[in-house]
Parts: C-alpha cells; sequence; structure tokens
C-alpha cells in the first residue's frame, strides 16, 4: 500500500461498564474514571479526531444502558464515534448505529462468523465496519488472532485474517498486540508496518502507548494511519495537544 497522505488521527478509547468509563488490566481490577460523555466531550475539546466506545458490561440491562448512552453521546459529541463490545448480530449492529454512532467494532463475532462483516457493510458501507484483531505470538513465531481478551488464541493467521476482513468489506482494521497491551513500552512498529502495507484500508494501532514518543514512532515506522490509546490520556500522562504538536514537529501531517 503507498502510504496514505491523509492526516493522521488521535483516538481516545473509553471502556464502559454499567454507563461509566472505567480503566483496569484485562477488566479487572476496575475503577471509574469519569463519565463518558463529559470525557469524550473533553477530549474532543481537547483535539480528539474521533473516540472510541467499548462496552465490556455483560448483562443485558448493561447492554440497554450503553445503548442509551451512545444517543447521549451523538447528542453532545460532535466528532466521530465507534462503538464495540459484545456486538455479534446485524441487530446488534443496527441498534447502536441508529442510536446515533458512526462506526461498530467487531472482533470475536467476526471472527465466529465471518459473514457478520459481509452483512454490515452490506447494509451500511464498509466506511461503517472497523474489524478489531487481538493478536498475540504464537511458540510457531507467527502472529494469531485471539478472543476472550486476547487470552484464546484461535486458528485464524493475523495477516490472512486481516486481508479477508478486507474483502469482506471492512473499513478499517483495529490492530492490538496483546503483548505489547498495557505494557506501555511504544507498539510493535515492525508488526504495523507490515499490515499496512498488505492493506489498502487504514490500520488503527492499539495497545502500547506509554508516551507521546510511541504515538509518534507508530506513524513514523509503522505507517499507522491512526493511534488509539486510553491510559495516558485519562491520567494525564500527556494530552492530545501534546500528541499533534510532537507530530507536526516530526511532519507528520495531523489536524490541529
Amino acid at each position: 500500500m503507498v502510504e496514505s497522505k491523509l492526516a493522521k488521527r488521535i483516538i481516545p478509547c473509553l471502556d464502559v461498564k454499567d454507563g461509566m468509563t472505567v480503566k483496569g488490566i484485562n477488566f479487572e481490577g476496575l475503577r471509574e474514571v469519569g463519565d463518558p460523555v463529559e470525557l469524550g466531550a473533553r477530549y474532543a475539546a481537547d483535539g480528539a479526531d474521533e473516540l472510541v466506545y467499548l462496552d465490556i458490561s455483560a448483562t443485558v440491562e448493561g447492554r440497554r444502558t450503553f445503548t442509551s448512552l451512545v444517543s447521549r453521546i451523538a447528542d453532545r459529541i460532535n466528532i466521530p464515534f465507534t462503538v464495540g463490545g459484545g456486538i455479534s448480530s446485524i441487530d446488534d449492529a443496527s441498534r447502536l448505529l441508529d442510536a446515533g454512532a458512526d462506526k461498530i467494532s467487531v472482533n470475536s463475532a467476526a471472527i465466529a462468523r465471518p459473514e457478520l462483516i459481509s452483512e454490515i457493510a452490506g447494509r451500511y458501507g464498509s466506511q461503517f465496519v472497523v474489524v478489531a484483531i487481538d493478536a498475540r505470538l504464537s511458540g510457531d513465531g507467527r502472529w494469531m488472532a485471539a478472543t476472550h481478551g486476547g487470552r484464546r488464541i484461535t486458528d485464524r493467521e493475523l495477516f490472512a485474517w486481516a486481508g479477508e476482513s478486507e474483502s469482506r468489506g471492512a473499513g478499517e482494521i483495529l490492530l492490538t498486540s496483546m503483548e505489547h497491551d498495557g505494557v506501555r513500552n511504544g507498539y510493535p512498529c515492525d508488526l504495523f508496518a507490515r499490515l499496512t502495507s498488505e492493506l489498502s484500508i487504514p490500520v488503527i494501532a492499539s495497545g502500547g502507548a506509554g508516551c507521546v514518543e510511541d504515538i509518534v514512532e507508530v506513524f513514523e515506522k509503522g505507517h499507522a494511519d491512526a493511534a488509539l490509546a486510553a491510559s495516558i490520556f485519562h491520567y494525564g500522562t500527556c494530552t492530545i495537544k501534546d500528541v499533534k504538536l510532537a507530530s507536526r514537529a516530526r511532519n507528520i501531517t495531523v489536524r490541529l
């Protein structure tokens, strides 16, 4: 793929449980870090290009709360936002898109039934479909797609699965290296460089951001189209403006 000249995107990620933004490790030790609407509005004002909201509620009532929340977000926030978590059918996707989400993200359900990608893209268009891939390095040195929070390795090889997702109608790939997620030692740039070279759709880098330089590096060396991060923004390690100013200083195109 020829490297895109479009502006690189900075995307804060907000995990939501029962209507509140939470943060933990592998969904354990969760603590509230703020109201998702207010936090999203703050990030939008700070220059975020998009937002990602992930529903980690396990109950039916939690799903209803999240759908109501999506409507509130759509009413308040003027930048695009993606929602994911537990979307396993066209009806799930429709409910959230109809509530005001700009895109939906599918992961485990798409691995279990790849036709889901085509169904959503067929009804709404590829630009509405993000396929999230949690990848782990297997014992034989191959990157494999994983499910269950990255704990269960599937038989889907990362690059083949990403290519299939694109062919089925995915508009973007959101890739997380589970080896790097939460470690905050930077993204695996070689992995992203290979993936972006094999796809013609945008790739979002996720997992590993510990500082501004990590994000700048995944743009420069990994050729990622966007970078997703959570903790560094939630806990004030840096701001979105910090990242954009550092990127601009390195001649990386970003929206200011």
